[in-house]
């Protein structure tokens, strides 16, 4: 087994006015390649053409390059059309394995991104600035370690860019003292329940700040299509969509990072997240706390940290099951928040109940 994994990082780039404006170029460079391409594809398609990705991506180099001078403007890196054919040939994989919807045309400043890399030579990064190719140096907002990465790929969310890379890294050694099986309990007014007793509250940031969505939302709505007015309302709503999803996620990253640094074995539920969301009086609560994040952050650090992650089946009743006889309780209703055996008269939170019943999965296994 390898003592190395693969990790990423994603950070907020400090750029200037023209930095910000040469970012936007290469994003508009990307979605001119990209849509180029899906409109050709789908062209030679009806014609019955036999093609693929690379075929496209030859021509667009040889022909379709000298009759647009602004591809080649100067400081504008030259790779980013060849990672928009990629792009585009991983989208319509995925639509043929049923992962995804048949893909789009990229509108103008809905998730703008380019993919740029240093023509297969490693790309070193550290400390507060990188260096990209033909972009130059960057700052970045906060400091990394010292490491390379092959690509490297630059977003906008709201009004901000960040940069992404994987990279590889030594696999940390295994902890002492670690607690050696912990069960987890994920829930909304309480987002996780540990078997230790620990308890992690949901901080329901959506709902929060929904007056604030509202209210900047009215105003985008009053605001004259086309203006630059409705411009900068638009910014300011994806600026509070932006920082809900970063409070959120900063709070699972630290909840889920002691639970891999502090247990050997972790026991989740295996939860139909969309089936619940289906569910209109939940819908909201569900989608505050953020569970299908959660467990992808579960998945790839338990393996940072050397972690066993054990899944229990989704019709497991971890809920219902007295954690002391075993009894199942058939009439537990949802508003019931106190677990109290028929059986034997036991009585405990409903929460920490069922987070006991997954620790104990963990050994049947």
């Amino acid at each position: 087994m390898s003592e190395y994994m693969l990790l990423g990082i994603k950070t907020k780039l400090n750029l200037t006015s023209d930095k910000k404006v040469l970012m936007s170029k290469h994003a508009g460079i990307k979605r001119f390649t990209y849509n180029w391409g899906l409109a050709t594809w789908q062209e030679l398609y009806q014609a019955g053409c036999k093609f693929n990705y690379r075929t496209l991506r030859t021509f667009f180099n040889k022909h379709v390059k000298a009759e647009y001078s602004w591809i080649k403007e100067k400081g504008v890196c030259q790779k980013i059309t060849e990672f928009a054919f990629e792009d585009l040939n991983n989208a319509f994989t995925r639509f043929f394995k049923n992962l995804g919807d048949y893909p789009k045309f990229k509108k103008k400043g809905k998730n703008d991104s380019f993919t740029v890399n240093c023509g297969g030579k490693p790309m070193p990064f550290g400390g507060k600035s990188i260096k990209l190719p033909t972009i130059g140096w960057v700052k970045l907002h906060e400091g990394l370690p010292h490491g390379t990465t092959s690509k490297v790929t630059i977003s906008r969310i709201a009004d901000d860019w960040y940069i992404s890379f994987t990279y590889n890294q030594k696999k940390p050694q295994n902890l002492e003292d670690r607690t050696p099986v912990v069960g987890v309990d994920l829930g909304i007014k309480t987002l996780a329940t540990l078997s230790t007793g620990t308890i992690f509250q949901n901080a329901t940031y959506l709902r929060k700040y929904l007056k604030e969505l509202a209210r900047l939302q009215r105003r985008l709505q009053r605001k004259e299509k086309g203006s630059s007015n409705r411009l900068k309302a638009k910014k300011k709503l994806q600026k509070m969509f932006a920082r809900i999803a970063f409070l959120r996620k900063d709070l699972l990253h630290k909840i889920t990072t002691y639970i891999c640094k502090n247990h050997a074995t972790i026991v989740l539920e295996d939860l139909n997240v969309s089936g619940m969301m289906s569910n209109g009086n939940l819908a909201l609560s569900i989608s505050d706390c953020g569970l299908y994040e959660f467990r992808r952050q579960i998945e790839y650090k338990s393996e940072k940290f050397g972690c066993k992650l054990i899944f229990a089946d989704r019709w497991y009743p971890s809920s219902k099951l007295c954690s002391t006889c075993g009894h199942k309780h058939e009439k537990l209703a949802l508003k019931d928040r106190v677990f109290v055996c028929p059986n034997c008269g036991f009585e405990m939170d409903r929460d920490l109940n069922a987070a006991i019943n997954l620790a104990k999965l963990a050994y049947s296994i």
